[in-house]
């Protein structure tokens, strides 16, 4: 990239934020009461997060790799995302494991191209696998209960969700501060 982006930010409140706190489809006002909902809070905040992220690009912003040499771009986050939700489901199963929706090793990044139908077809299969794991999980209600075939606690799992959501997050505030220059929370 040889041109120096300016950054910039929608919000007016407070400039290092991505919104304005009466704008932030994430904040609730009170907080959740007890550990599963708070967990599940925490969940939704990032993977609203996320799509906050990716808002407003279109399809070639979206598949950008816009932080060489990462082979990342937001669009493949969202693809890899899909994949995490639906591998989620196979540890908590007792039966074969759902196979992979993109190919095998990288291709939720590698597939990530710049049309419009893959960018539809992403949010879809996240829209589904989302839906799908929360359907699954649902049926655990006992943080402590201990599932599928290596026996991990529904707590462990909740956890290992919002970390990743969390981290990648983080990847795409770097990414999308280099495709037009937004920045924020």
């Amino acid at each position: 990239m040889s041109e120096q982006l300016a950054r910039w930010t929608q919000a007016t409140v407070y400039p290092d934020m991505w919104t304005d706190p009466d704008d932030d489809p994430r904040d609730q006002g009170v907080g959740p009461d007890g550990e599963l909902a708070t967990l599940q809070d925490f969940l939704t905040g990032y993977r609203l997060t996320l799509r906050m992220k990716c808002e407003g690009l279109d399809a070639e912003q979206l598949a950008r790799r816009s932080v060489p040499p990462s082979t990342m771009s937001l669009l493949g986050l969202v693809r890899h995302l899909v994949e995490v939700e639906r591998d989620w489901r196979n540890w908590i199963s007792d039966g074969d494991p759902l196979p992979k929706l993109y190919g095998k090793r990288d291709a939720d990044f590698d597939g990530a191209v710049a049309e419009q139908a893959v960018v539809d077809a992403a949010y879809v299969d996240l829209e589904r696998e989302q839906a799908a794991t929360d359907a699954a999980l649902a049926e655990h209600p006992d943080l402590g209960e201990r599932v599928g075939k290596d026996g991990i606690a529904i707590r462990e799992l909740m956890v290992h969700r919002i970390d990743e959501y969390a981290r990648h997050c983080g990847h795409a505030d770097l990414l999308r501060e280099c495709i037009d220059g937004r920045v924020g929370q």
